[in-house]
């Protein structure tokens, strides 16, 4: 991973501090998500012993994407779990098995981590800059307007993501490539 003297640098942490990420520069986007395979799996990890709050009231997940070249693991990749909805799902997320916090979510031809954003201090969080998937809400949630919400991912969305993958020379590197995964 390089890194420019300037660029901001994050850290995410599992509850207990055992697992430490490092994330390097902007985010590509910072979203809540509202499908149902983020309510299924927030749910799921809720209900393990000690874990965290994953889904809001509002039945969103809030994360922020980072591009995969721009993570380090700090700490811990040992104690990470993978959890997948089903064996073939494209999507599996890491929970940190010392006090099942889940930490982030893989989409894993893609390019990026979407970190949940409660792993991240807050005076390093950003704020969510957009709802997606806001049709998949419980029944009866009002959301707020007090940022852009969609019924799908947008072209805003879409395009933030290609940018990112042109900034990495349309690569898409494995998470295991990160320094001290051991998955």
């Amino acid at each position: 991973m390089t890194r420019g003297e300037d660029e901001m640098t994050r850290t995410a942490a599992c509850q207990c501090g055992a697992v430490k990420l490092e994330m390097v520069g902007e985010p590509i986007v910072a979203a809540t998500c509202y499908c149902q395979s983020c309510q299924t799996a927030g749910h799921g990890f809720e209900a393990m012993s000690g874990a965290p709050e994953v889904v809001g009231a509002d039945g969103g997940t809030p994360y922020v994407l980072m591009r995969k070249d721009r993570l380090q693991w700090l700490s811990g990749p040992d104690q990470l779990e993978e959890h997948r909805l089903t064996p073939d799902s494209p999507t599996r997320r890491f929970v940190a098995r010392c006090c099942n916090s889940p930490v982030a979510l893989e989409f894993t031809k893609g390019h990026w981590l979407s970190v949940y954003s409660a792993r991240i201090p807050e005076g390093e969080r950003p704020p969510a800059e957009m709802r997606t998937i806001v049709g998949d809400r419980p029944a009866g949630v009002e959301l707020p307007d007090d940022i852009p919400k969609y019924r799908a991912p947008t072209g805003k969305f879409m395009w933030r993501l290609l940018k990112a993958w042109v900034a990495m020379g349309f690569r898409a590197p494995p998470l295991e490539a990160t320094k001290g995964y051991a998955g």
